[in-house]
């Protein structure tokens, strides 16, 4: 079982960057894809971005292609998701997802608001 936790949210402004963190407990880890998902207030839970078990492949939805980078450290469990040029339509919940075929964990997330 994985226990994930997100850390790096807070409010920045237009243009600024913010980097999560998606913190994992488990021995397991290395054999999880990862996905960050974000919800923001009245809308649905939509996926940001996603990487495979190695780090050897990365997808990411057309809106912030270009502006964010997933990447994840096995040794650390640790899985991180770089935002830059961040826009007020990236405002949200962001929430990190581990699953198998088998198993699906989410964390708790974390708040990101990008405002003036």
């Amino acid at each position: 079982q994985l226990q994930l936790v997100e850390s790096g949210g807070g409010l920045v402004q237009p243009g600024g960057s913010l980097r999560l963190s998606c913190a994992a407990s488990g021995y397991t880890f290395q054999y999880y894809a990862i996905g960050w998902f974000r919800q923001a207030p009245g809308k649905e839970r939509e996926g940001v971005s996603c990487i495979s078990p190695s780090g050897g492949n990365t997808n990411y939805t057309d809106s912030v292609k270009g502006r964010f980078t997933i990447s994840r450290d096995n040794v650390k469990n640790t899985v991180y998701l770089q935002m830059n040029s961040l826009r007020p339509e990236d405002t949200g919940v962001y929430y990190c997802n581990a699953f198998t075929l088998l198993n699906n964990y989410w964390g708790q997330g974390t708040q990101v608001t990008v405002s003036s």
